[in-house]
């Protein structure tokens, strides 16, 4: 019989492992939004992520929110994840990508190539450009970046990018900060079903069901930011996304049960009592 102890020992022999860097978590929050820097610290805490995603831009320019935050996380537990945020073309993206590595090696992390790569020209819809996120992308490979881009659920998009050999696809489940959900749920599933790298549905996603649904299709992990940070109580829901991933994981290997279109008893039909007959 299985116990909990035993399930935990499998999941933690199944690790999120990107570029060759093994994770245990298949949860990565952000750091941007919170009211204050101490709720962000609990909820990074709380949730049990071990990669936080950080606006190079905003922690250049010490942006309001983002005054001290490199110095409020401990980058010896948490693996830091630059991102190219508020850049609108491929040369923006790949200068502000060379400092965010910088920013990593400075605070202790020599060998973090990783970089979130965003190329969002569109300020209302914050849709990605997939033209320059492939044109960044291409170029930041061959300057040995490990890049993580954030994309439209678009299958060929997500193929092509693994081909020129970033290290994950990642798609949208709708647009950032909206709390749709999994609004293009088919589109990710074939992009899971075609993935050679992991595949991490990032945006869109506003509370722990929707979390766990995005598991439960496949997804090797989530990036969550807006519903934590914008949440009353920011470290509980942070806690809560943390248990969903988890646990959309655990049902994805379990493997639920086939849909069918009539009913079938849970209890066996033998044995049963008769009514006596007259």
């Amino acid at each position: 019989m299985q116990t909990l102890k035993t399930l935990n020992t499998q999941t933690q022999e199944q690790p999120l492992i990107i570029a060759g860097r093994k994770f245990a978590s298949r949860l990565m929050t952000g750091t941007g939004k919170y009211p204050t820097m101490e709720k962000m610290q609990q909820s990074i805490e709380a949730s049990g992520c071990e990669i936080v995603t950080v606006a190079v831009r905003r922690v250049q320019t010490q942006a309001p929110g983002h005054e001290g935050l490199a110095e409020a996380i401990d980058w010896k537990k948490i693996w830091m994840l630059p991102n190219t945020a508020g850049c609108q073309t491929a040369e923006d993206a790949i200068r502000v990508a060379r400092l965010g590595r910088e920013m990593a090696k400075l605070l202790g992390q020599e060998d973090n190539n990783f970089v979130k790569l965003e190329v969002i020209p569109d300020p209302k819809y914050l849709l990605p450009d997939p033209i320059g996120t492939l044109q960044a992308a291409e170029q930041l490979i061959k300057e040995g970046f490990t890049v993580l881009p954030y994309i439209n659920a678009d299958p060929l998009l997500a193929k092509r990018l693994e081909e020129v050999g970033c290290a994950t696809v990642m798609p949208l489940g709708s647009p950032i900060g909206s709390g749709h959900g999994i609004q293009n749920a088919a589109n990710i599933s074939i992009i899971i079903d075609n993935a050679m790298v992991p595949v991490v549905v990032d945006a869109g996603i506003g509370t722990p069901s929707e979390a766990t649904q995005a598991m439960e299709m496949g997804a090797d992990a989530l990036l969550i930011n807006s519903a934590i940070a914008l949440a009353k109580n920011q470290p509980m829901m942070a806690k809560a996304m943390g248990m969903a991933t988890e646990a959309g994981r655990l049902a994805y290997l379990a493997g639920r049960i086939p849909k069918k279109d009539y009913a079938i008893a849970s209890s066996p039909l033998t044995g049963t009592i008769n009514s006596p007959q007259s």
